[in-house]
């Protein structure tokens, strides 16, 4: 193997240009980079998650105008140090106008670890608008907060439900459907259940007590 050859063997994959911004700009932000089947997924700490989509969405060599979707994880007792995740697909949209040539076509996804005795993470809509009901669905479903949202409040389940559905830890449960010959569903089974997303009694949930028996 000749020398040149043995040097590109040696040599480490160039770094992504939003890793090298987010060192320059950011030093204290960077937590982890991690890169799987072609797509980079930088880990920043939460209080920089602002900054940093701004940076990309403003910065000339970046450009990233477009907000995909954000979405929650929850690892539970996977991750050492926090349980919850946020993470934000961000698109650079390639695009004409006034003959000038925007956009990139890359996409990048920024995520935030979230401790589950503080699930609280700054919203990012002073920078990217659509991202309101996104982080509302993570509210809801996880239980996640969003410092500064503009309305923060549940969108896909009752405002009076009880616990965050998509969470690892919420309590499977069944609706009460009665079969030929007085059986139940499978689901819910011949005892007393009470929907884990039941308020009270008769609103969001059945608890199958006295009511159904008269």
């Amino acid at each position: 193997m000749s020398s040149a050859e043995e040097t590109n063997a040696d040599a480490q994959p160039q770094e992504r240009i939003e890793v090298t911004k987010i060192r320059e700009r950011y030093p204290d932000a960077l937590i982890d980079i991690d890169l799987f089947r072609g797509d980079t997924r930088i880990l920043v700490k939460r209080e920089f998650i602002v900054d940093i989509c701004r940076l990309f969405k403003t910065d000339s060599d970046l450009q990233y105008n477009f907000f995909s979707e954000c979405l929650g994880v929850d690892y539970l007792d996977a991750r050492e140090g926090y349980r919850f995740e946020v993470v934000y697909n961000l698109y650079s949209l390639p695009y004409d106008k006034n003959g000038v040539r925007y956009g990139k076509n890359h996409r990048i996804f920024l995520k935030v670890p979230v401790p589950e005795e503080d699930p609280t993470v700054p919203t990012v809509t002073e920078v990217y608008p659509a991202a309101e009901w996104p982080e509302r669905e993570i509210y809801d479903m996880f239980g996640v907060s969003f410092s500064g949202h503009p309305d923060l409040r549940r969108i896909l389940m009752p405002d009076d439900w009880v616990g965050h559905p998509q969470r690892k830890d919420y309590p499977l449960g069944g609706e009460r459907v009665q079969f030929p010959g007085g059986k139940l569903g499978p689901s819910v089974g011949e005892v007393p259940v009470q929907h884990p997303g039941a308020s009270w009694y008769g609103k969001t949930g059945d608890t199958q007590g006295e009511k159904h028996s008269r």
